[in-house]
C-alpha cells in the first residue's frame, strides 16, 4: 500500500464524518494569531496539555512555545493514550475541566470526543492552507499533529543486519525466544492501533504465537525503544519509530525494520477542548501545534513525520512511499477495542 492510499484509508475526515451519531457539521473559519488573543493568551498564562508523545519531545515543544509567547506556561501531562482517554473520560463525566489541549495516538478517541460534544471546533490557519483533507476533520473539531509508524528495530550491537528479523512472520522463530520487547495496547495507543492493523493483516493466531516466545512485557509504545538501545533486549517487536530515529541520531546502536509484511500507520490527532481552562492560552497553544515551525521541530528534534507540506523530512530516513504501510480503520477499532485487550491478555498474561 502507497503513503497516499494509506493516508486516505485512515482519513480522519471521513472516519469521524461517518461515524454513526456524529451529526454534519460545517467547520468554522480558519484563525491566526492576533494581538488580541495573544494577550488574552498572557492574560491567563497557562495552557494545559495532555499528550501521549514522548516527555522529551512533548516538553521540547512546550518550552518553544513558551520561549515565543513570554509569560504563558506549558503544563504537560504525559501519559500513554489509553490512559489519557480514561483520564479525559472521569473528568468530563465528573464535570471538571482542566485540560486545554489533548493529544492522543489513538485516532477511534477522537471519535468519541466528537460524539460526546467535548471538543471545540478550531481550524488553526495552517491546517486549512497545508493540510491535507485526509488528515483533518471535516467540521474542524480536530486535525493530525502527528503520523508515526510502529516498527520492529534491534540492537546492532546484538543482532547482525543479515540475521535481524525482517517481518513480523520471522519474530516467531524459536532464536528470538526470551530476547524481544514489546509494548501494551491497554495502555498504548500506538501499539492498540498496531494490534488492530496486525490482527486484521496476519491473524489472531500471530500474536498467540509471539506470547509463547516470552516477551518482556513493557507499557508505552515509547519504552522498547529505549530498552533496546540500553541492550535489555536483542530485538524490538513493536514500538513508534520515532524514539528509534531519536536514539539511532543520538549514537544509540538501534536500527529500524520496515517489515516486508507492513508497518502500522499512526495518526495522533489534536484537539481543543469546548471547556478548556484556559481557552485563549488553549487556543493559542493549539495554533503553534500546527505551525511550520512547531511540525519542522517536531520532524527534526522530535523524529515525527507531519502532514505540513512545507516539513522536509531529515536525511537518512526512509521514506513513506518506499515503506509497505497498515493502517487501523478508527471507526471500526472503537468496537474492537474491549475485544483487542481480552485477546491480548490471554495470549500475552498481562
Amino acid at each position: 500500500m502507497s503513503a497516499k492510499s494509506a493516508i486516505a484509508a485512515i482519513a480522519v475526515a471521513a472516519a469521524a464524518a461517518g461515524a454513526p451519531g456524529l451529526a454534519a457539521a460545517q467547520a468554522p473559519a480558519p484563525y491566526d494569531v492576533t494581538p488580541q488573543l495573544v494577550a488574552a493568551a498572557v492574560k491567563e498564562g497557562k495552557v494545559v496539555w495532555y499528550s501521549a508523545t514522548d516527555v522529551k519531545v512533548a516538553e521540547g515543544l512546550a518550552k518553544a512555545f513558551e520561549t515565543k509567547y513570554p509569560g504563558i506556561k506549558v503544563q504537560v501531562e504525559r501519559s500513554g493514550a489509553e490512559r489519557i482517554f480514561q483520564r479525559i473520560n472521569q473528568e468530563y463525566g465528573s464535570k471538571i475541566y482542566t485540560v486545554d489541549v489533548i493529544e492522543t495516538s489513538d485516532a477511534v478517541h477522537f471519535v468519541q470526543f466528537k460524539k460526546n460534544g467535548w471538543l471545540q471546533a478550531a481550524v488553526p490557519s495552517d491546517v486549512a492552507k497545508f493540510w491535507p483533507k485526509e488528515g483533518r476533520d471535516a467540521d474542524g473539531q480536530f486535525a493530525a499533529y502527528r503520523l508515526h509508524l510502529s516498527v520492529i528495530a534491534y540492537n546492532t550491537k546484538l543482532v547482525k543486519k543479515e540475521d535481524a528479523p525482517k517481518s513480523h512472520a520471522d519474530l516467531l522463530d524459536p532464536k528470538w525466544q526470551g530476547k524481544m520487547v514489546k509494548a501494551h495496547p491497554g495502555y498504548s495507543g500506538t501499539i492498540m492501533t498496531d494490534t488492530q492493523a496486525l490482527s486484521q493483516s496476519l491473524g489472531w493466531p500471530f500474536f498467540e504465537k509471539l506470547g509463547k516466545q516470552k516477551v518482556m512485557q513493557v507499557q508505552s509504545s515509547t519504552e522498547p525503544p529505549k530498552k533496546l538501545a540500553q541492550g535489555e533486549r536483542a530485538v524490538m517487536a513493536d514500538g513508534n519509530e520515532y524514539n528509534v530515529f531519536l536514539l539511532k541520531e543520538s549514537g544509540s546502536p538501534i536500527e529500524p525494520v520496515y517489515a516486508t509484511d507492513g508497518s502500522t500507520m499512526v495518526i495522533g490527532n489534536a484537539a481543543l477542548l469546548k471547556n478548556a481552562a484556559h481557552p485563549n492560552a488553549g487556543k493559542l497553544f493549539y495554533h503553534f501545534m500546527f505551525t511550520r515551525e512547531a511540525q519542522q521541530s517536531n520532524s527534526d528534534v522530535g523524529g515525527l513525520r507531519s502532514f505540513h507540506r512545507e516539513v522536509k523530512e531529515k536525511a537518512g530516513r526512509v521514506p513513506l512511499a518506499q515503506i509497505k504501510l497498515l493502517n487501523s480503520d478508527p471507526v471500526a477499532l472503537e468496537g474492537q477495542v474491549e475485544t483487542i485487550k481480552k485477546k491480548y491478555e490471554e495470549y500475552f498474561g498481562t
